[in-house]
């Protein structure tokens, strides 16, 4: 039986009271725990510094050579808080309302409510560490709106939010580790976790320079290790993103919860070849002031793709602002989950407007002129002519997204100040991860996961600038509480040997995984493999899905992993630095998550979010759920060595302040 561990009271309250009743640790006890965090982006830097801070001594992992590479960096758009600063109309309420409907009424009450109060601290602890957030002409905060509100919450630094909050984080751990309180571990991946009398104490890592594995004990481990995007091989995310340490807790007991529950971005750099490795993910911060069209004649699209029309030489009446049309409310801020499904309507109908059909664009025509305007009022400049509106509006853009364009030309080789973006959804983050109760604890005592790399927050929908805030949250003021009740029992167990069988068996399952792959004798290499399994997942399991599909994609995938461990090869030895090894236990796991997010999916008959089962939608294309039979988090448990075996576990979602309702952006 799953059991949340919510607070009982009132919703406002809980947060409060169980911050005023959780069983505490004394300082000097704190002195004599282990705390071993796994990655060090926003989550896991956030944390081990406070954890640190706090007086536990603290081992931080990652596979990066130094913290500062997280995957963090590549959050550009911005950070979400309850500040109000704009006078529109915000409160802890709305935002908390906000997510829960934008996540389609698939998460938590009592999780997403935390988040919400933590926001407005978050922002105070970055302003006081330094981090240049932009400021409006008062000296104040600025804001701006993202998808999915229709507030003004997003605090940001240019486009590049996530890289300064990280560094944020960064001088706060490093302060940490130059203490002595921190021992920091780069260039290190967590390859097994070890239970000892059913509790996480420890993890086998493996030094990615040496190929040495090490043994490391804790009296807790806490997963700080993003998310699973990389399973469908071409995605946003960093190329060394993996599942690995969360699917090895996952095999010794911690559930996956809404596995299937992928977000796919609708603002990215569409794909431009076979050869192409990862995708490159364009802010959605720029949907506040780009409008997304398609031509509204397929004769006009056909002639876009074979290169006889420009997007410039269309008229305003013969462009269709879909968004706009379909959604008038939000238009262009819509959910994710919606202006992907919205793209991938118009270019599967034939509208799309790349060589491949699989782009819309992204125009910034309009919002040059209005910012022109602006600036020829301040400066009483009268009778502008258009090219004078269009340049000054152009420098305005370029203050608020010139490295974004900057990065675009530099991918695309189109300058986007003279002709529209293009973009098409890609996968870029995930809903679904570990289980975690309200401490942000797993099924396996001890052990912990945050950020990303649980399943609590954001439902089936992630609103847009909401991950760097959850990562924040649960490192900076979540688990510096919550932790507590877990360790307060722990403070007479004295330090975890790492000679016991248990450390042992679990080291040697780790040699005898990575010398199998190099004792193979196959042909293939594990690209190959991967992006076989991405082709398959992103067809079957990605944008849309049906039962149909789903069943073909778990046994192809099935035949694929068969196929993986008989004919992959991977050169080199164990004992150095060896990137395809390393790779070959990454894909080893993704190949397992695959069959996994296909069951899932399959056994939830119902369209949510970024979950979209073409079975289940309206008359007009929208997501159709089924609250009477699907009001539950999913959490699969691990049986054997078959993931297809895997037996489900339901958390009914209740929701007491909150009115289930279909979501309506029109």
């Amino acid at each position: 039986m799953l059991d949340s561990k919510i607070p009982k009271g009132a919703l406002a309250d809980k947060w409060t009271d169980y911050k005023s009743s959780v069983p505490l640790v004394s300082p000097a006890n704190k002195r004599a725990i282990e705390i071993i965090v796994i990655g060090t982006g926003l989550a896991g830097s956030s944390a081990a510094a406070s954890l640190a801070e706090l007086g536990y001594k603290v081992k931080a992992f990652c596979f990066q050579d130094s913290p500062r590479r997280a995957h963090s960096i590549a959050a550009q758009g911005g950070i979400n808080a309850a500040k109000n600063y704009q006078n529109d109309g915000d409160s802890v309420h709305r935002l908390f309302y906000d997510t829960i409907k934008g996540g389609d009424y698939r998460s938590r009450e009592a999780n997403v409510h935390r988040l919400a109060e933590c926001s407005t601290d978050i922002i105070d602890q970055c302003v006081a560490q330094g981090v240049p957030f932009a400021r409006e002409y008062g000296g104040l905060l600025d804001n701006r709106s993202f998808g999915g509100v229709q507030v003004s919450r997003t605090f940001y630094a240019k486009g590049q939010t996530g890289q300064q909050l990280l560094l944020g984080a960064y001088s706060a751990l490093s302060r940490q580790v130059a203490k002595g309180n921190v021992t920091m571990y780069a260039r290190h991946e967590m390859v097994e976790l070890v239970k000892v009398d059913g509790k996480a104490r420890g993890i086998i890592a493996r030094d990615l320079v040496s190929g040495e594995l090490e043994r490391h004990s804790g009296h807790a481990v806490l997963l700080c290790t993003g998310g699973y995007g990389n399973v469908f091989f071409l995605s946003t995310n960093a190329m060394g993103s993996n599942v690995t340490a969360a699917w090895k807790a996952h095999r010794k007991g911690a559930y996956m919860a809404n596995p299937c529950f992928t977000q796919i971005h609708p603002t990215c750099i569409p794909v431009s070849g076979e050869s192409q490795s990862k995708l490159t993910l364009m802010s959605e911060s720029l949907r506040n002031d780009g409008r997304i069209w398609v031509p509204k004649h397929k004769k006009d699209a056909e002639a876009i793709r074979s290169g006889k029309l420009k997007a410039t030489d269309l008229k305003e009446a013969d462009r269709d602002y879909y968004l706009e049309r379909r959604y008038p409310a939000f238009g262009n801020l819509v959910p994710r989950d919606v202006a992907s499904r919205a793209a991938k309507e118009r270019c599967d109908a034939g509208y799309g407007v790349n060589a491949t059909g699989e782009a819309v664009y992204l125009d910034f025509a309009a919002a040059f002129m209005r910012y022109g305007q602006e600036e020829a009022n301040v400066k009483g400049i009268n009778n502008p002519s258009q090219d004078e509106l269009r340049s000054m509006g152009e420098k305005v853009i370029e203050n608020k997204y010139g490295n974004l364009f900057q990065m675009y030309e530099k991918i695309t080789a189109d300058n986007p100040y003279k002709t529209p973006m293009m973009i098409y959804p890609a996968v870029h983050y995930t809903m679904g991860g570990i289980w975690v109760d309200y401490d942000l604890m797993t099924t396996v005592p001890g052990l912990f996961a945050l950020g990303e790399a649980n399943f609590s927050d954001h439902g089936a929908n992630r609103l847009g600038a909401s991950a760097l805030m959850q990562g924040l949250a649960d490192g900076y003021f979540v688990i510096p509480y919550t932790i507590g009740n877990f360790l307060s029992q722990d403070i007479r167990t004295g330090a975890i040997a790492t000679d016991s069988p248990e450390f042992v068996e679990a080291e040697q399952v780790a040699r005898d995984r990575m010398e199998a792959f190099l004792n193979n004798k196959g042909t293939q290499s594990v690209d190959s493999f991967h992006k076989a399994l991405g082709k398959i997942m992103w067809a079957k399991c990605g944008m849309a899905r049906n039962a149909e599909d789903l069943k073909s994609a778990a046994a192809e995938i099935r035949e694929l992993r068969d196929s993986f461990y008989k004919n992959v090869r991977v050169t080199g030895t164990m004992n150095s630095m060896n990137p395809e090894l390393d790779k070959a236990g990454r894909v080893a796991d993704f190949m397992e998550l695959g069959e996994l997010m296909c069951m899932d999916a399959l056994a939830r008959e119902e369209s949510c979010g970024g979950h979209f089962r073409s079975e289940y939608q309206s008359e007009d294309g929208e997501a159709l759920r089924q609250d009477d039979s699907m009001t539950f988090v999913s959490a699969w448990e691990f049986k054997g060595n078959d993931p297809g075996k895997a037996t489900l576990h339901k958390e009914d979602l209740v929701f007491e302040s909150v009115e289930l309702k279909t979501r309506s952006y029109k």
